[in-house]
């Protein structure tokens, strides 16, 4: 039988197994005793020995392994492009990804993977991850803490895992200037959080969630993570009939006040995010979008230790433009960090596929720029090669693309501030509130009567054009 045939086979029962307990997704990649064929029992010094350093090379280059528009410390509005962009690789679908969906069984199989849940695999995986990120000259990398580390028979064991392979983590850091962006616990894939975490309706449930955070915040505090991430996958219903909203949305603030209480006597000093979604695991997400969560913390006086995390897919899952999220949470001071990807509107579930639209890329850094920056957030790759791709060189093409299709939209939105022509054609459309009245009105110092009475002297208002086609004519030609 071949090496591709047998690990195909493996693969299919450790999903046999568990495809009852897991989502087929990067989150929870399958796992047992059973070596991989296609596992050497040896390291070499280098996993990626074929894949040269990725340096800046210029528009004009060919070489699919540089960058073409990423020069990390050009000078673009007063600041490096590496820090406007403060790129950062996710770890769950980079190194826990599979190529496994919904519909089908990984088809991903990494030299590096010996099919084990041991900690000695996840510490070689580790040590796999840190080689990439080097040699693709990223400042920043993000987590789950169960990517990292395997889950144990109890907390006690899990915590210990977890303290082991971070430890090896911080080492690495250290060794090739790394920095944690962000962390964050998955409170999501194991059937106990089925009903939920924090919005659980057994106590039990919530305790446990409350005490994998804790241990979460700990590691990330440790490894000096600028921001903490809650995504709440599972904070949501699916019938309204077996579920107390009320009552579940009031534990979900209280879990973050915990979260914000335990925080301040650790000292952890990072910023607290909460990444908006709409739907997918639960029907019906409490943390909808930017505009929901924004009212949700506001509503639970948690607006002043939060703020969000946006990605682009789940905006375009609620319905909204890829941009939406981000210039709105933005416009109310609560733009925090970017998990950058991209979705296939085609489809109806969340692809996080690597963003290429410079388009797209262009919009978001002109907000990113308005806002003069991310930090301590950053735009993190929360993207995941296609199934289909399968080779280890994909996930530095994928990277490159990616990398280079936000730097070129930092150099169209640059451009754009600089030129000034559309925030000027912006302010003119909006420039009758510059009169007395509308300044009135802008300050809530005007009336209906008064509204009213001006009306009857200047009678019916003038068509004016909105001059969209203008608009999108003169963004085109900086993209």
């Amino acid at each position: 039988q071949s090496r591709s045939s047998a690990a195909s086979d493996v693969y299919k029962r450790q999903y046999q197994r568990r495809v009852r307990g897991s989502n087929m997704t990067s989150f929870a990649p399958p796992s047992n005793s059973t070596s991989a064929p296609w596992f050497e029992n040896k390291e070499p010094a280098e996993y990626f020995k074929d894949i040269p350093q990725i340096k800046y090379e210029g528009p004009t280059s060919t070489n699919l392994f540089a960058f073409k528009y990423y020069n990390p410390d050009e000078e673009i509005l007063g600041k490096k492009m590496k820090d406007w962009l403060r790129f950062s690789v996710c770890y769950w679908h980079t190194f826990r990804g599979v190529g496994a969906d919904m519909f089908g069984f990984g088809t991903i199989q990494r030299p590096w993977e010996d099919g084990t849940d041991s900690v000695e695999n996840a510490k070689r995986r580790l040590r796999v991850a840190f080689e990439f990120l080097n040699k693709l000259g990223v400042g920043y990398w993000s987590f789950h803490d169960r990517d990292i580390a395997p889950e144990g028979k109890t907390l006690e064991e899990t915590n210990k895992n977890l303290t082991e392979v971070a430890a090896l983590a911080k080492q690495l850091q250290s060794e090739k200037g790394i920095k944690l962006l962000w962390g964050t616990s998955n409170l999501f894939s194991n059937p106990r959080y089925m009903n939920g975490a924090a919005t659980n309706p057994d106590l039990h449930v919530f305790a446990y969630a409350a005490a994998q955070v804790k241990k979460c915040l700990e590691i990330t505090k440790d490894l000096g993570g600028e921001n903490f991430v809650f995504w709440g996958g599972r904070e949501g219903y699916f019938s309204i009939l077996n579920t107390d909203v009320k009552k579940e949305i009031d534990h979900l603030a209280a879990f973050f006040h915990l979260a914000v209480d335990y925080a301040k006597k650790i000292g952890f000093t990072g910023q607290f995010l909460i990444e908006p979604k709409p739907r997918e695991p639960t029907k019906h997400q409490y943390d909808y979008d930017a505009q929901t969560v924004i009212g949700f913390l506001k509503t639970y006086g948690l607006d002043k230790h939060f703020k969000l995390n946006i990605e682009p897919n789940h905006t375009t899952l609620a319905g909204h433009d890829y941009e939406h999220d981000i210039e709105i949470a933005s416009l109310y001071g609560m733009l925090g960090s970017v998990d950058s990807n991209t979705g296939d509107t085609l489809l109806g579930w969340d692809t996080d596929q690597f963003p290429t639209d410079f388009r797209k890329t262009t919009l978001v850094m002109t907000t990113i720029i308005n806002q003069g920056g991310l930090a301590p957030g950053g735009l993190n790759f929360d993207c995941k090669v296609r199934r289909e791709s399968t080779d280890v060189e994909d996930l530095f093409i994928a990277h490159i693309g990616a990398i280079d299709a936000f730097a070129r939209g930092l150099r169209n939105a640059a451009a754009l501030k600089t030129q000034g022509t559309l925030v000027k054609l912006v302010k003119e459309r909006y420039s009758s509130f510059d009169s007395e009245l509308g300044k009135k009105i802008e300050k809530g110092e005007s009336s209906f009567e008064e509204l009213e009475k001006w009306v009857f002297e200047h009678g019916e208002p003038k068509k004016i054009s909105g001059k969209q086609e203008k608009f999108e004519l003169l963004f085109n030609t900086f993209v």
